[in-house]
């Protein structure tokens, strides 16, 4: 999030930075380091900055904070918690990090599970909890539901704030036409016995809703979601390049009542 309000993001990846080299991670390989978490140079010297102010006593929050004014960030960018939580997979070969999960077995493994280390120790980052109580309105991002969205609603008091939040709570749907544009959400939402659509993600935020949307694709499917209790927003929800991001953000803002 922070590398792309900044501009460095790389786009072809979807993660890292622009132009990154891995002169580091080639000499660790011939070193005979396992180098299958794929770090840029650039990448790499965020990571060890992050690393060493944890490591200083600074927070997660502070630290976000500082690499965002480092990168020309204004923005408000909160962790979910402060506290360490891990997101555990379960697969049908044992368990698993998210990380080995994610990018060691690039998502093959089926899904049984998902556990968050940490969670029940945890709670909201200050910004984080300002924001549940202060904001216009919330928006879930299209994200997917598993990986991205249950992490933060498994810290205490998170998913109770957003059940009372007061103003207009938005998702935005990961599932077009039935396929995840990008991830594994559609192979997750398969493999934990969930429609793999925009039907079945809808249903799994029932009561943190007001409004879903879908993309065109998926017109069909609004009947079924309102019946959830939820209003319904058909437009193109497809993002390939910065003038679809604005129009999609600039459609939501109107959604949610927000001035423009």
């Amino acid at each position: 999030m922070t590398y792309t309000l900044a501009g460095v993001s790389n786009r072809e990846t979807g993660w890292g930075l622009a132009g990154d080299t891995r002169v580091t991670l080639e000499a660790l390989r011939a070193l005979g380091e396992d180098t299958w978490f794929g770090l840029g140079d650039l990448d790499l010297a965020t990571h060890l900055r992050r690393t060493a102010m944890l490591r200083r006593g600074f927070t997660l929050s502070e630290v976000t904070a500082s690499l965002c004014r480092a990168l020309g960030v204004t923005h408000t960018v909160a962790p979910m918690s402060d506290r360490t939580v891990r997101t555990r997979v379960l697969t049908q070969g044992g368990e698993l990090a998210f990380q080995e999960y994610f990018v060691k077995h690039r998502c093959e493994p089926p899904v049984s599970g998902l556990r968050f280390d940490g969670a029940d120790d945890s709670e909201p980052s200050p910004a984080f909890r300002a924001a549940l109580h202060s904001a216009h309105a919330l928006v879930f991002c299209p994200s997917n539901p598993f990986l991205s969205v249950a992490p933060i609603l498994a810290v205490p008091g998170v998913k109770e704030a957003i059940e009372g939040f007061n103003g207009p709570r938005v998702v935005v749907s990961p599932i077009v036409g039935g396929q995840a544009l990008r991830g594994p959400a559609a192979k997750m939402l398969a493999e934990l016995g969930h429609d793999v659509s925009a039907l079945g993600v809808a249903r799994s935020y029932r009561g943190l809703c007001d409004v879903f949307v879908v993309d065109e694709a998926d017109r069909d499917l609004a009947p079924q979601i309102e019946a959830l209790g939820m209003e319904v927003c058909v437009t193109d929800t497809v993002m390939t390049d910065d003038a679809d991001k604005v129009r999609l953000a600039e459609r939501i803002c109107r959604v949610a009542g927000l001035v423009l």
